[in-house]
Parts: structure tokens; sequence; C-alpha cells
């Protein structure tokens, strides 16, 4: 797998933690046009993530590391939407949502930067 074809999906992410960061500065109730560009630019990332994913496990199965480090990834990313849809609402406990997103966001990162690393190194 080429690491460019990751390159868009990346640039997608660090936009949605921009426009997260900036809707965390802002405080509630989150304005409008950029809480949905957050929203658009993380469904455009998981899309474009997940295309490439499924490009690179219809080859030969990743193994080990790079398998764990995906799923792992893939249930941060589930955790991802469904505490920002959790806290967009705001009927439930706001702290332990934020704590959660935040937690799911490194862990997503820490995953993701793992991957590029073991792809770059062409250990499949």
């Amino acid at each position: 797998m080429e690491l460019s074809k990751i390159f868009l999906p990346v640039i997608l992410f660090v936009l949605t933690l921009g426009f997260g960061l900036w809707l965390s500065l802002s405080g509630k109730p989150y304005s409008g046009w950029p809480f949905n560009i957050h929203k658009l630019l993380a469904l455009g990332a998981v899309i474009l993530a997940g295309l490439q994913v499924y490009s690179l496990m219809s080859g030969p199965s990743p193994q080990g590391w790079l398998f764990v480090l995906i799923v792992v990834a893939t249930l941060c990313t589930v955790t991802l939407f469904a505490s920002g849809a959790f806290l967009s609402i705001g009927n439930w406990n706001a702290q332990m949502l934020l704590n959660i997103h935040r937690i799911a966001i490194a862990m997503a990162i820490i995953c993701v930067a793992a991957v590029i690393t073991l792809l770059s190194r062409k250990v499949l």
C-alpha cells in the first residue's frame, strides 16, 4: 500500500481535530456551521480511511500488531461518532462524554500513527 493514498484522510482528520477544538473552545450551544463542517469532515475522513483499510484487507491479511491497531482505531472511531452525537444532544452527562471523546481521540491518533509507521516500514 502506498502511503500517498492515506494523505487525504489524514488531512481531513487534522481538519476535523481543528474544527473540534474550535467547537470545544467556543462552548455550548455549538455553532451551526462549524459543528456541521466538523461532522462532515469526520465522515469524509472515515469513509476515505475505510476504503483504504478495505483495500488493505482485500489483499493479504494484515498480521499481528497491524490488525490489532486497525481494530482499535475502528472501535475508537465508532466511540467518537457515538460520544459526539450524545454530546450534541445534551441529555447525557456532558463531562463524562467529553472525557470519553478525548480519550478516543488520543487512542485513535496513537493507533493511526502506529499503522502509518508500520505501513511505511512495509511490515504486513
